[in-house]
């Protein structure tokens, strides 16, 4: 979800190398962590619907998943960047990558004393660090080169984002799915046989591995990083005192920008309730395993990555602002459907949301920075701090569920979010700033 302001001539036709001479490995470094924040984000899709087996939780209780991964994202981004700003963008990136290792290597206690409240602590520490990874990295691509050439370069790292986010779920559906489902009647024969407990165990057991070799991996990566020399950038600490600094209070003459906060809120929220609940959602409807259930996920993330390249190629020819407007109209009536038809044309509804929820993040971005002058960078923070929408939603899905007993009616929150982002898209990204 991550996206970075660029100078303005970063739009520019240029034909500098992507990667100039001398920053080839350093780029390298830094556009794997791309690909390795992209695993846990979406390893959260699976962890919600093993929890629910293995702790015997509700899906409220479940969506806590995702309330404790973006609440450490929404508290870790500002002191980041003041950690990069004051000691550089390697030891901020070093710092995040031990954060994030730290996070995994937690599983192992929690999982050994069956504790959900360790493992929400664990996803918490791992997001601190994933809050350091995304404030970093891609301004860092965007001068690891040539301005002319920033928008490639940073489109060509963003890339590798969605594959990480896929070889996530394929990770948790492959190690961390059992594929053993029990029915009411064998739970009871296994609690007469004093079993039950010993199988809970098994199935909270089986996320550890995929951590901790995750987290070997990370650490590796911080050790390269470390040892590797990074080019000099011209970053926050080299651009002068003499450089206006925008003011929070600023941002209210700007009615477009306050819209664009809710409308990323409100994305956000939706982006992440649908693919943690879309297991449960194919499984309570079409009551397929959840391994395939998995495997679709992970197709449906697949399609959010098409949808980016796809639409990258539409904005040539339609305004950003009505392509989103049409995107969130599409979603509308997907989810519509989801709710109104649960069953196979609902999840087929479901799937297909994430080819058009695929630009919005970036779009409600750059939209409501448009005209902000010197106030970029602190609206930019607020805009990053609204991913927090992640943690509201999901819970709020899961409390809808508890009062309905239906899946399907919970989609009636993304369909709201839905209806606030086309709001924003068809009105709210023109309204004018005020003058006083």
């Amino acid at each position: 979800m991550a996206f970075a302001t660029l100078p303005a001539e970063a739009g520019e036709h240029s034909n500098s190398p992507l990667v100039p001479p001398g920053s080839a490995t350093a780029f390298f470094l830094v556009t794997g962590l791309f690909f390795l924040w992209g695993i846990p984000n979406n390893l959260n899709d699976v962890l919600i619907r093993q929890f629910m087996k293995s702790f015997e939780i509700t899906r409220l209780q479940a969506g806590l998943v995702q309330s404790a991964f973006y609440t450490g994202y929404f508290l870790f981004s500002v002191p980041a960047a003041i950690v990069m700003r004051r000691f550089g963008y390697k030891t901020g990136l070093v710092t995040g990558l031990v954060l994030y290792s730290a996070g995994t290597l937690c599983f192992l206690p929690a999982a050994m004393e069956r504790s959900y409240g360790m493992f929400l602590f664990a996803l918490f520490v791992i997001a601190s660090g994933l809050g350091f990874l995304e404030t970093g990295a891609n301004p860092l691509i965007a001068q690891l080169g040539d301005a002319g050439s920033a928008v490639r370069r940073l489109n060509f790292s963003q890339a590798f984002n969605p594959l990480g986010a896929i070889t996530g779920v394929l990770i948790g559906t492959l190690f961390i799915f059992s594929g053993v489902e029990l029915k009411a009647p064998q739970i009871a024969q296994m609690k007469l046989l004093g079993t039950y407990d010993v199988y809970l165990q098994h199935e909270t057991m089986r996320v550890i591995a995929p951590y901790l070799v995750l987290g070997a991996v990370v650490l590796v990566w911080a050790m390269l990083i470390l040892r590797t020399p990074f080019p000099a950038v011209a970053g926050p600490q080299a651009q002068g005192t003499s450089e206006p600094h925008g003011r929070y209070r600023d941002l209210l003459r700007y009615p477009h920008f306050l819209f664009a906060v809710v409308a990323q809120f409100c994305y956000v929220g939706a982006q992440v309730g649908t693919w943690s609940y879309f297991i449960q959602y194919v499984q309570d409807y079409t009551h397929l395993p959840e391994k395939t259930a998995g495997y679709l996920l992970t197709g449906t993330l697949a399609g959010f990555g098409v949808g980016r390249f796809a639409s990258s190629h539409w904005m040539k020819r339609v305004r950003a602002n009505r392509l989103m407007a049409l995107f969130a109209l599409a979603n509308l009536v997907l989810v519509t459907l989801s709710i109104l038809l649960p069953g196979w044309v609902g999840m087929g509804s479901i799937f297909l949301t994430s080819f058009f929820m695929s630009l919005m993040f970036p779009t409600i971005f750059a939209l409501g920075l448009n005209g902000l002058g010197v106030n970029t960078k602190v609206g930019a923070s607020l805009l990053v701090m609204a991913i927090i929408g992640g943690a509201v939603f999901t819970p709020v899905m899961g409390l809808v569920f508890q009062a309905t007993h239906s899946m399907a009616r919970a989609m009636v929150v993304v369909l709201c979010c839905y209806l606030v982002v086309g709001l924003f898209a068809a009105k709210g990204s023109d309204l004018t700033p005020r003058t006083s």
